[in-house]
């Protein structure tokens, strides 16, 4: 049995700007992941950095309310969605509330620097 406490995670800034604590990535703990999975935060007032990963990724709001950006469309996220982002899409999300927005971030295959393009 394998189980991560989100406070033993160092929590660091991302390069697309958020405040990011990896969970699970099959390089940094001895599991059969394909994925890697990390809990991001982006403050009151700012918005993630343009970005584009050579993968998929899923978010999962779990507080506040934000805008999400994918490519030319952009709508309004909050606690219970699910966003979807195709591999090589423009992404970013933008802190539309009054609260820090957290998410869950499943990369699949997992991240990696080199499949990321900071705009």
């Amino acid at each position: 049995m394998f189980i991560q406490k989100l406070q033993s995670c160092p929590e660091f800034i991302a390069g697309d700007n958020t405040l990011l604590r990896e969970l699970l990535h099959p390089d940094k703990q001895p599991l059969a992941l394909r994925y890697s999975l990390a809990h991001a935060i982006v403050l009151v007032g700012e918005t993630s950095t343009l970005h584009s990963l050579d993968t998929s990724e899923v978010y999962y709001i779990l507080t506040g309310n934000g805008e999400m950006f994918i490519n030319d469309e952009s709508q309004a996220v909050e606690p219970g969605d699910a966003i979807y982002i195709p591999p090589n899409a423009k992404q970013s999300i933008r802190n539309a509330g009054r609260e820090p927005l957290s998410f869950i971030c499943i990369v699949d295959p997992a991240w990696r620097k080199e499949n990321e393009t900071v705009y």
